[in-house]
C-alpha cells in the first residue's frame, strides 16, 4: 500500500501568487476600466477650462461664434477622444486663430474663423495620415520638446497671475484695473480658492500608498493625504464660481432661453478662404505642430508611460475634428499640453475624466444654448486663472528632467526666445540651430590620408545629449 507523503512544515510552505485562473480581461475592460476614483475624475474633468472659458467667450462676444454649436461639437470631441485614446485628452481652441480673431481691424468674421481652421486641419491630417509627423517626433531633439513646453507652461501661468490680479476685458483682449480685495470676483475669492486647491492637491504627487505596517506615521499621513486626495477640489472651486455667477447678476435667470440654437453650413466665399489661410492658418500651423501634437505626445508619455499617444494618431485626431465641424461654425480646436497638464494635475487618470466633460458640455448646449454665455460672462475670471495657473506649473514642470547642462541650455534658450518673441516656432527654429550648432561643435576631426577625411563625433560628450526616442 503506497504511503502518503507527509504534509510540508510551515517553515517550507511556499504560497503563490499565482491566480488559479488566468486574469485575461476583456478588450472592453481593458480599455474603458476605470482605476481612479469617480470623484478624481470629475474633479480633473475642469482642469483644463481656464483657457477653454476666457477664449470661447471672447470669439463669442467678439466675432459672434455660436456658443450652442461650440458646445455640442466640443462634447463629442470630447466624448470621441476620451474613448479612443484612453487618457483625458483635452479638446482646446486653437489659441492664435482666437488671438488674431479679435486682434484683426475689421475682425474676423465665423467664415473666415472655420477656413482658418479647417486649413490648419487639413495640414495636420495629411501629416498624420503620410506618416510625416511620427518621422519629425523622432527626430526632434528632447530638450527643444521641453522648452517648447516650459514656454507654453510659464505662458499660461504668467496669464494666470494677470487674471488673478487685473479685471479683465476680453474684448479688447487688455487688463483694466487691479482687482479690489473685496467682492464676488476679488482677491480674496481667488487666493482662498488658490489656498483651498494647494491644501487638497498639494503639489500635485501621489501620497504614498507604501508605508509599512510598523511606520506609524507614515499610515497616519498617507490616511490623511487619501482624504485630502479624495475631495475634488478643482470641481468645487468651479462649482463656487457658478454659483457666484448668478448672485454677482440675478437678472440671468430671466435671460435664460432654453434649447440649442439652430445648426447649419456656413456660407463660405472665396475671400474667405483667403483671408483665414493668410491671417489664420500660416501662424496657427506651427504652434499646433509643436502643442498641439508634438508636446502633448511627449506629455502623455511622461504623465502616463504605457499609453503613450503617437503622433499620427494625434494630428489626424486634430484634422477630422475640425475637418467636421468647422463646416458649421464650431470653434477651431486642437489638443492642447497645457490642458492635459491641468487634468492631470487635478486628478484626471483616464479617458473617461474628459468622457464626463463631454456629456456637461452637451447637456449645457442643448439645455441652455447660446445663452450660457450670459452665465459665462459674469463667471469670476480670479477663479480663472488660479486653475489657469495650476495647469501651466504642471506644463512647465514636465522640463525638470534635462540632466545636462548642454540639455537646459538648449531648452532654456528655446523657451526664451519663443516667450520674448511671442512665437512657438521662432523659439523652435532658435532651438533646433542651437542643438545641430552644439552637436557640429563636438565633432572630432580625424584623416590619415590627404584625400580622405572624416567627421565622428565624441562619444564621451555627445552621450549627454539625449532625443525622443
Amino acid at each position: 500500500m503506497e504511503q502518503q507523503s507527509p504534509p510540508a512544515s510551515s517553515s517550507t510552505t511556499v504560497t503563490s501568487t499565482t491566480p488559479l485562473l488566468p486574469q485575461n480581461h476583456p478588450w472592453w475592460h481593458r480599455h474603458f476600466h476605470m482605476n481612479n476614483s469617480l470623484s478624481s475624475e470629475l474633479s480633473g474633468a475642469v482642469g483644463d477650462l481656464g483657457t477653454f472659458i476666457p477664449i470661447v467667450l471672447t470669439l463669442t462676444l467678439v466675432s459672434h461664434l455660436d456658443l450652442s454649436t461650440t458646445l455640442i461639437f466640443t462634447a463629442l470631441y470630447n466624448i470621441t477622444t476620451g474613448l479612443l485614446f484612453h487618457i483625458p485628452m483635452p479638446v482646446q481652441p486653437m489659441k492664435s486663430i482666437a488671438a488674431v480673431a479679435v486682434s484683426e481691424t475689421p475682425h474676423l468674421t465665423t467664415s473666415q474663423i472655420a477656413t482658418a481652421g479647417a486649413s490648419t486641419a487639413a495640414v495636420l491630417f495629411f501629416l498624420g495620415a503620410t506618416g510625416l509627423m511620427s518621422t519629425l517626433y523622432r527626430l526632434l531633439p528632447l530638450p527643444v520638446v521641453r522648452g517648447i513646453q516650459l514656454s507654453q507652461g510659464l505662458s499660461f501661468a504668467f496669464s494666470a497671475i494677470k487674471y488673478i490680479r487685473y479685471n479683465q476685458d476680453f474684448v479688447a483682449s487688455k487688463a483694466t484695473t487691479p482687482r479690489a480685495w473685496l467682492g464676488l470676483d476679488g482677491l480674496v475669492v481667488a487666493l482662498s480658492s488658490l489656498l483651498f486647491l494647494v491644501i487638497f492637491t498639494g503639489s500635485g504627487d501621489h501620497y504614498d500608498r507604501n508605508g509599512s505596517d510598523d511606520d506609524q506615521p507614515r499610515r497616519r499621513n498617507s490616511k490623511r493625504l487619501r482624504i485630502l486626495g479624495s475631495i475634488p477640489a478643482a470641481l468645487i472651486v468651479f462649482l463656487l464660481g457658478l454659483v457666484l455667477c448668478f448672485i454677482r447678476d440675478p437678472s440671468i435667470f430671466g435671460d435664460i432661453k432654453f434649447g440649442p440654437s439652430k445648426i447649419g453650413f456656413l456660407s463660405i466665399t472665396w475671400n474667405d478662404w483667403k483671408v483665414g489661410f493668410l491671417k489664420g492658418a500660416v501662424p496657427q500651423i506651427p504652434l499646433s505642430v509643436l502643442n498641439s501634437v508634438i508636446a502633448v505626445c511627449k506629455l502623455s508619455g511622461d504623465l502616463f508611460p504605457d499609453r503613450e499617444l503617437s503622433a499620427a494618431k494625434v494630428s489626424v485626431s486634430v484634422g477630422v475634428m475640425n475637418l467636421v465641424g468647422c463646416w458649421f461654425g464650431a470653434m477651431p480646436v486642437c489638443h492642447g499640453a497645457g490642458g492635459l497638464a491641468g487634468q492631470y494635475r487635478f486628478g484626471a487618470r483616464s479617458g473617461w475624466s474628459v468622457v464626463y466633460l463631454g456629456i456637461g458640455k452637451l447637456i449645457i448646449g442643448l439645455v441652455f444654448g447660446n445663452s450660457f454665455v450670459r452665465i459665462l460672462n459674469q463667471f469670476p475670471i480670479g477663479i480663472l486663472g488660479v486653475l489657469l495657473l495650476f495647469a501651466g506649473i504642471e506644463l512647465a514642470m514636465a522640463s525638470r528632467d534635462m540632466n545636462s547642462k548642454e540639455e537646459s541650455f538648449v531648452m532654456l534658450v528655446c523657451a526664451a526666445v519663443s516667450l520674448t518673441g511671442s512665437s512657438a516656432a521662432l523659439g523652435f527654429v532658435c532651438g533646433i540651430l542651437l542643438f545641430l550648432l552644439l552637436k557640429l561643435r563636438k565633432m572630432e576631426y580625424s584623416g590619415s590620408n590627404p584625400g580622405f577625411s572624416k567627421f565622428k563625433f565624441d562619444s564621451t560628450v555627445d552621450a549627454e545629449t539625449s532625443s525622443i526616442p
